[in-house]
């Protein structure tokens, strides 16, 4: 199917209402007209009319400049539906539920670490658990399940792995309220029971990078960010529980969802009423897998830690390692936004898209809100990264939402048949990364022409007027799931 877009202004392309059957709102995607020929080549276009069919949707079904085809919604896509009288689906999130970044601030200058590249990476590899499947040492009890469901984050900080205030710089506190255990099935319990603290595999990655370029230097001293300094980046979700929990939801809603008289155009789009018993279970569940992960990203960063110092041979206090941000980019939440200048409460569904919430909005942290928080989007291993900061004019466009990362242009096996007979750990190695992955196909897989070029994406939102830029950070050395 081919759609004709329509060009509201250079950065901005309309699906007008009536682009396929049964959009109750038009599309609008942000991107220019070179990333326009990569979002071409996929589906993500009929996808983002299609999420316009969903009942209750407000305002637009929107697209950001990262998106690439997904299940059922395109990933890179933030879709907004009335919570009193809308859809909640679970497509919407994906299946790594609450999958997101944080950005670790240390008190290291890229000089110091430079030397000792291989060891640190040989480190974070051996210490870290990567891959499909992969397992850890810690072995959840039913008594700690109730626990992490109910306190995220805190529940890892309990266990020794990071500071109590590291619960001040991250969404939502690192914690979901409205949880209820019981929604969590046995088998996604199971799946998750040994993968707190692993890495996951896929896209997933714990990366070594230092601050490249200051944009916005009054920011940045707000977030601690100066030139030359050492962060880590940790790219992780909720692993198998959240990958279950969808699972388990997709089967039952897409049986519920016909007995509420909804017509799709998708089968993957199943949906139920926000306010259904179904859609109250999903929330509920969804939630316990976003805490399950805010938990393992907690415990991945106390690992990283603890991987530095025994690699660099130093103190934690030298170290001096904190948390910048840490932010999901596969979640529905139920928040208040301003829809035709009155407050309205709606189910924000954000898949593959980061909340980018500007200074003075209620939710951004103490710390931040003369600035707004960090929004942290990932590139590839291969080039570079950014920290963003949301502007006032993206509550009424987004939804107080930005893109997530760089966005594939390459399938996985399109990536495989590309880099046949190559090695891309030389290829990096050659500029300066260095890489250890669980596979060599998984990083081939991952290689940098996979994606967009992150900087046109961030400039599309740049020049769109929707955020600000504050830093660019370049890679020096990763672990790839």
């Amino acid at each position: 199917m081919t759609i004709q877009l329509k060009k509201l202004d250079p950065y901005r392309y309309e699906i007008p209402i009536g682009s396929v059957p049964g959009m109750n709102v038009p599309g609008l995607i942000f991107s220019d007209s070179v990333l326009l020929k990569d979002i071409q080549n996929d589906q993500s276009i009929e996808q983002v009319a299609n999420t316009a069919c969903l009942p209750g949707i407000v305002k637009a079904a929107l697209a950001m400049p990262d998106i690439h085809c997904g299940y059922g919604f395109p990933i890179g896509g933030v879709v907004a539906t009335d919570a009193n009288h809308g859809a909640i689906s679970p497509g919407g999130v994906g299946f790594d539920i609450n999958c997101g970044v944080r950005l670790v601030k240390t008190a290291l200058s890229k000089q110091a670490v430079d030397a000792k590249m291989e060891s640190l990476i040989g480190m974070l590899s051996r210490d870290i658990p990567t891959g499909t499947g992969s397992f850890g040492d810690v072995s959840l009890t039913e008594s700690d399940y109730e626990k992490i469901f109910r306190t995220g984050a805190g529940w890892s900080i309990q266990q020794g792995f990071g500071r109590p205030e590291d619960l001040d710089t991250i969404e939502s506190n690192g914690c979901l309220e409205g949880v209820n255990p019981e929604k969590v099935s046995p088998r996604a319990r199971e799946r998750g029971k040994k993968q707190l603290g692993t890495l996951g595999s896929g896209n997933h990655f714990i990366e070594v990078q230092y601050v490249e370029t200051l944009y916005s230097k009054q920011i940045a001293s707000v977030f601690g960010l100066v030139e030359k300094q050492v962060v880590v980046m940790i790219h992780s979700g909720s692993r198998g529980l959240g990958h279950q929990v969808c699972t388990d939801f997709l089967k039952m809603i897409g049986q519920a969802s016909k007995q509420y008289g909804y017509r799709l155009p998708d089968r993957q789009l199943a949906c139920v009423p926000v306010t259904s018993d179904e859609g109250k279970d999903y929330l509920s569940a969804m939630n316990c897998a976003a805490n399950y992960a805010w938990a393992n990203r907690q415990c991945l960063m106390g690992r990283v830690e603890s991987a530095m110092v025994k690699a660099l041979d130093l103190s934690p206090e030298t170290l001096g390692a904190s948390l910048l941000y840490d932010i999901a980019h596969n979640i529905v939440k139920l928040e208040t936004h301003q829809i035709d200048g009155k407050p309205r409460k709606v189910a924000v569904h954000r898949k593959g898209a980061t909340r980018a919430f500007p200074a003075g909005h209620p939710e951004v942290p103490a710390v931040y809100q003369s600035t707004g928080h960090p929004v942290i989007v990932p590139g590839d291993m291969g080039r570079y990264s950014y920290v963003l900061v949301g502007n006032p004019s993206i509550m009424e466009e987004t939804f107080g939402s930005s893109c997530h990362g760089a966005g594939r242009i390459l399938s996985r096996s399109a990536a495989l048949r590309a880099t046949e007979g190559r090695s891309i750990i030389s290829e990096l190695k050659e500029i300066g990364v260095t890489v250890k992955g669980a596979t060599k196909s998984g990083i081939r897989e991952e290689a940098p022409e996979a994606y967009k070029d992150v900087a046109r994406v961030v400039e599309v939102m740049e020049k769109a007027g929707l955020v600000t830029k504050v830093a660019r950070l370049r890679p020096m050395g990763a672990i790839k799931g």
